[in-house]
């Protein structure tokens, strides 16, 4: 395996272009004065889709340093999908979910949402809470920007291949189940239950919204890298 753009220890930019990294006006003030960076301070820059390399902060500009590297994209995608509820939880979820690695994000449009983005107010949200998944993609060093869209119709995420809901009556989160959408705070219909393609189970207790789509990305991303197995139990030889 080659080098990896989580280890480095190094401030994290995303840029236009890698071949030519020039900072955002935000970033670069960020970098200046909330990260106290000085000329000739190392960092590292990222296009958000896969490629990065390390560079050296000068006056206006990055002066690049060494070879791009380029990360593929593991697989399989991993897609949790929530339906938003009222006041900054969706930002914390996506923050917290681009954090675990999740590669899609979407916000849903249930029959029992009560917090309902459609239209003219999905673009608004989805392009705030892509701003947060940018921030959270350069703060824990990711190689891949997340996709967070909002406005999903239910409907259209269950279509998705491997796509189950997030029901206590479920089975075991699996990767052949790779895309899991979490219901709104009233549960899902009975018309959504009915045409769901499966049903996955996130815990023992009854979760918020939030704390389910942060669970079922935990449980997904941790099956992906192997550290966990499916069917382990504590005491299991």
């Amino acid at each position: 395996m080659g080098e990896r753009l989580a280890r480095s220890r190094d401030p994290h930019v995303l840029v236009d272009d890698v071949d030519e990294p020039v900072l955002a006006p935000d970033d670069e003030h960020h970098l200046r004065r909330a990260r106290r960076l000085r000329v000739g301070d190392p960092i590292t820059v990222g296009d958000g889709r896969g490629r990065w390399r390390r560079g050296r902060l000068r006056a206006a500009a990055v002066e690049p340093v060494g070879d791009v590297v380029v990360e593929e994209r593991t697989a399989p995608l991993i897609t949790v999908a929530l339906a938003p509820v009222k006041g900054q939880r969706p930002e914390w979820a996506v923050q917290k979910l681009t954090e675990l690695g999740v590669d899609r994000i979407w916000l849903l449009v249930a029959d029992r949402s009560v917090v309902r983005w459609e239209g003219d107010r999905a673009a608004s949200h989805g392009e705030r809470l892509g701003r947060v998944a940018r921030e959270a993609t350069m703060q824990c060093r990711r190689a891949w920007l997340p996709e967070v869209r909002a406005g999903v119709a239910v409907a259209d995420a269950a279509a998705e291949p491997g796509a189950a809901l997030a029901q206590p009556t479920g089975a075991a989160p699996s990767l052949d189940r790779p895309t899991v959408l979490v219901g709104p705070e009233g549960g899902w219909s009975e018309g959504e239950l009915a045409s769901a393609p499966a049903l996955v189970a996130l815990g023992p207790t009854v979760l918020r919204s939030e704390t389910a789509a942060v669970a079922a990305g935990s449980l997904l991303v941790a099956l992906r890298a192997g550290l966990v197995a499916p069917g382990d139990r504590p005491g299991d030889a």
